[in-house]
């Protein structure tokens, strides 16, 4: 891991820039916690911060130039409960190399989209299987990196889309101890049986009406979901309709699981 660049935020959150590799990726992490003043006859006692959990921000591959605004506003709301968060580029995307393979089968869902057309299981398939096959293993040497720095620590949660991408990770990744996933993308048959592996707490957020969502494959995806403990959080309106205090729920879910 390499840190490219770093600046300070609202509130005293620094953000830094890496690459890890080829890959980029960004770190946001709260300010220390203020120490008590000393006094004239008491001086304020030495001490460490607690090493920050992290949470891993997914986001859909459209590049994380064109997703900052969303990701750092979820970064600060973190900081603001104490957590450090990291996200990466993901494969094919923004200033990667582009994936031809994948590229094709995002203009056969364009295409069969614009038609009015069902999403047939093989362009799902094609969409995003290879997505999490080398986006997952990214994941976790991300989290090899990162876990070792000055002031983070864990336990680790997983926060966002590609919901597939949470659900592999959340079977393979024993570092990851709860996840907040987006009910808001293509979801391949296979994903269901790899989703009654996961164990975790799971809070899941669907928007009731997205345009881009199969509903029916959400909800059968949750209930495919083998964990003890998991929350379905269903809110009315499109893809980017997400309601302020859903992030507010997922806040408290975080804070229930790692801290």
């Amino acid at each position: 891991m390499r840190f490219t660049s770093e600046q300070r935020l609202d509130d005293g959150v620094l953000e830094r820039e890496f690459t890890l590799g080829e890959i980029p990726g960004i770190l946001w992490t709260p300010p220390a916690p203020a120490s008590a003043p000393a006094s004239a006859s008491v001086p304020a006692p030495a001490s460490t911060p607690a090493p920050a959990p992290l949470i891993l921000l997914g986001h859909p591959p459209l590049g994380l130039r064109r997703m900052y605004p969303r990701l750092v506003a979820r970064a600060l709301h973190c900081a603001a409960e104490g957590f450090a968060t990291a996200t990466i580029e993901l494969p094919g995307s923004g200033d990667r190399p582009r994936w031809p393979a994948v590229e094709r089968a995002r203009a056969d869902l364009r295409r069969a989209m614009e038609a009015g057309e069902p999403v047939g299981d093989e362009i799902i398939d094609a969409l995003v299987l290879p997505l999490v096959d080398k986006a997952v293993p990214e994941w976790q040497a991300a989290l090899d990196a990162l876990l070792p720095l000055p002031g983070i620590g864990g336990p680790v949660g997983y926060s966002g889309g590609v919901i597939s991408i949470g659900t592999r990770l959340a079977v393979v990744e024993p570092r990851v101890s709860a996840a907040v996933l987006f009910a808001g993308s293509f979801v391949p048959r296979a994903m269901f049986e790899e989703a009654r592996q996961v164990t975790i707490p799971l809070h899941v957020l669907l928007q009731w009406d997205d345009e881009g969502n199969n509903r029916q494959a959400a909800l059968d995806l949750f209930d495919a979901f083998g964990s003890e403990e998991k929350s379905l959080h269903a809110h009315m309106g499109g893809h980017t309709g997400v309601p302020q205090f859903a992030g507010d729920a997922a806040a408290r879910f975080f804070t229930r699981h790692l801290t």
